[in-house]
This record gives structure tokens, sequence and C-alpha cells, in this order.
């Protein structure tokens, strides 16, 4: 399998290491000496992406197509499928002609993924496929909702689970769409990344969330929607901040993030803030809180999609006042938060609060805040203290004065943190 399209990869390559190869194509070095050797070939719409980052102008993705025309229609078999009685060859079978091999081909590598999807989500894929109708519009937006919902409800690995069967359901339906439609679905793919990062980086899976950041960003450019740009620009510095990023590089995406458009943008003016706070700059977090908080009246709104909510800018104010160990301010936020959040929105609710315990270490009281942050994290099933949660305990503590870390209520904390995975 892969052997035109490895020939040219490799053509491509030249003298260059693979390393730095695998750099310019935004994949990894395994994965470049794996497509070279043969050894596995890649989606359709990653065969265009090559070609296209790799100037290859149409010579990869003319070799995928006849590496796919000729491979024998076995190497989309897995043994164990092989062997099921998922196709039952009749006399006629050898005569039915290329639209009966690529109908069998689509099955097998369907089949491919059992080990990924389970057998139960392949049969009933393979049942949509038989309906002959694509999902609209309209589905995916109402898939992405659900999606979205179950992100701010549910534990983060059943969301990574339900999520990833859409996304290869959405893979296929990119692999034979064209025009408008597929540049509906390069939207579609970058809200469902943005998704799919954010779960993941709730789960400590940090290298997994920042490819599938890569991949929002770039399906949502492939889509020519420069507000789709700005809201997974905005997402991917929001959570860069909790443990994934250094706050200095946050503030690097955000000032690239501002370059596609002068337009103000509330989500990433609350990760700016938010940053800054991280890094001791109070002054000008408080600042840029204050010009949001000027371009919301002047009528500039969120993202048409859902993601900014009227509860991030008293959630961004709570988190500075409490950095800046301004408790009055800090409590007045966070009330306003609280009292206008969901109850089903676990995670914002629980760092909310935990802001109070930032603001009370960084005001000298280490056993009280220790107190606080350890009775929130009591108080949450496991599946549910997410990265978020965890790593805003880890301000808690940073929060602590170095004189006040060794005491038990703190040691208790530490390990409580440390536990909950």
């Amino acid at each position: 399998m892969g052997t035109h399209f490895g020939q040219v990869l490799r053509r491509l390559r030249g003298d260059s290491s693979v390393r730095a190869f695998a750099k310019r194509a935004h994949i990894s070095p395994s994965y470049v000496t794996m497509l070279e050797k043969g050894q596995t070939l890649p989606a359709r719409a990653t065969a265009i992406s090559l070609d296209h980052d790799l100037g290859a102008d149409g010579a990869l993705i003319e070799a995928y197509g006849e590496d796919v025309s000729s491979a024998p229609i076995e190497e989309f078999i897995p043994p164990v499928v092989a062997l099921g009685p998922m196709h039952t060859l009749g006399a006629g079978d050898v005569d039915e002609g290329r639209e009966d091999d690529t109908n069998r081909r689509r099955l097998f590598g369907l089949a491919a993924s059992v080990g990924v999807l389970g057998f139960d989500e392949v049969v009933r894929q393979e049942l949509d496929v038989t309906t002959d109708s694509r999902r609209s519009a309209e589905d995916w937006d109402i898939a992405r909702a659900d999606h979205l919902h179950a992100l701010r409800t549910r534990p983060p690995v059943q969301v990574v689970k339900d999520l990833s069967i859409d996304l290869y359901a959405l893979r296929q339906q990119m692999g034979s769409a064209a025009g408008e439609e597929l540049t509906e679905l390069f939207r579609v793919a970058a809200v469902m990344s943005v998704i799919q990062a954010n779960a993941l980086s709730r789960i400590s899976d940090h290298g997994a969330a920042i490819r599938w950041w890569s991949t929002a960003r770039r399906s949502a450019d492939a889509s020519r929607d420069t507000e789709l740009s700005l809201l997974v620009r905005g997402e991917e510095a929001i959570h860069g901040l909790y443990g994934q990023r250094e706050p200095e590089t946050v503030l690097r995406l955000i000032d690239n993030a501002t370059r596609i458009s002068h337009r103000p943008w509330p989500r990433l003016m609350t990760a700016r803030a938010k940053a800054l706070a991280l890094l001791h700059r109070p002054e000008e977090a408080t600042r840029t809180l204050c010009a949001l908080h000027d371009h919301m009246d002047r009528g500039v709104t969120g993202d048409r999609l859902g993601f900014f909510k009227a509860d991030q800018i008293p959630f961004a104010e709570s988190w500075v006042a409490a950095f800046a160990g301004d408790q009055a301010a800090a409590d007045t936020a966070r009330d306003h938060v609280l009292a206008i959040i969901p109850e089903r929105s676990y995670q914002y609710r629980v760092n909310a609060r935990l802001h109070e315990a930032i603001s009370t270490a960084a005001l000298g009281d280490a056993d009280k805040a220790a107190r606080i942050a350890a009775g929130l994290f009591d108080s949450l099933p496991a599946d549910y203290r997410t990265n978020h949660i965890r790593e805003t305990g880890r301000m808690v503590l940073r929060a602590v004065p170095v004189k006040q870390r060794s005491r038990p209520a703190v040691a208790d904390l530490r390990a409580m943190i440390t536990t909950s995975r």
C-alpha cells in the first residue's frame, strides 16, 4: 500500500532530514517514514493537505489516486474481518466491475476501523451509507450543539469517545465532497476539532490537544471564514492557560490572531487578561478588561456558535482580581458568575469558587485557602476532576506564600490534586 505516494514523498524530501521534512509537512517523523516505505496510505484530505504544504503541484494527489485504484482489495481487510461473514462472494462477483470494487473497498476500509470505533459503530455507519444520503449542514450543526453541550456537562473522556465517532464520519463525507459542500464541511471540521482539543485538554492529553488545535486552525482557514478563524484561536489561547502552554506563548498566539482581523474579539481579550494575571502584570490585565467592557458597550458581540457566554467576562474579572489579591473585587465577580452560570456547567462554577482560594492564599491565609479548595475537590466525582480544575488547584498552591507551603492543610490539598486522576 502507498507505493507511488511514498516514492513521490521521498523525491520531495530529497536530501532533507526526516525530522526537518516532517516539521515542514506538519506531521510526525515516524509518519513520514511509514509513508515513504509504503507501510500506510493517508486519508484523501491529508494527501491534499500535504500536496499543498509541500508545493507538490498535484503530484502527491495523483500518486494517491494511483495507489488507491491499484491496491488489492485484500489490503483493506484486517484478517479478523476477512474471515468474518461481512461479505460472501458469489459466482458473479468477480465481474461486477469497478463500482463493486469501490463499494467493497469502502466497506473493508470502514471495517478496518473496528478497533477504533467498535464493531457496533462500524455497522451503524455502514447502514447510514446504504441510505445513500449525506448529512446536511443542519445535521452537522445539531451535532456541534450536542457535543458542545456534552463538553459542558459530561466527563471529558466520554466527550472524546463520542466526538471521535462523528469526526470519523465527517472525514468520510469530506473525502467525496467538493465546492460549497466541502467549504461548509471545513467549517464543521474546525468547530468539531475545537471541541475535541478542548476535551483532550481537560483530560491532560496536551500533546494530542495541541495537534487538534492545529487541525482546527487549518480547517477554519481553509473555510475562509474570518470569524471562525478568530474563534478557533481564542479557544486555543484560553485553554492553553491551564498548564498546556506558558503564558508567554499564549500571548504570542493572541498577537498572531489579532493580525487576522482588527475586530475586537472578546474571547481573545479575556485570554490576554488571564495570561497577564498569571505573569503578575495586574495593571495591564485590568486595562485589557476595561477595554473589553468598552467594546461590549459599543455593541461588539461574541461568536455566532455559542462558545462565548456572558459569564466569561466576570469569570475573567474574578481570575484577574484573585491573582492580584483583591478579595473584594474577586468576591463581587465570583458572585456575578455564580448567579448567571447554569448549574450544569460544573467546571466554570468550581473554578470560579477556586478563585476565592487563590485570593485567600495570596493574602496569606494558607489554611483557609487549602480548606476551600479541598472541599471543592471532595465534592466532585473523580470523572469530573478535569485538568482545568486540577490546574486551578495548582494555582491555589502556587499562590500560597513560600513559608506556608509545608503546612498540613496545604500538603493535604497537594496530595488530593496529585491523586485526582
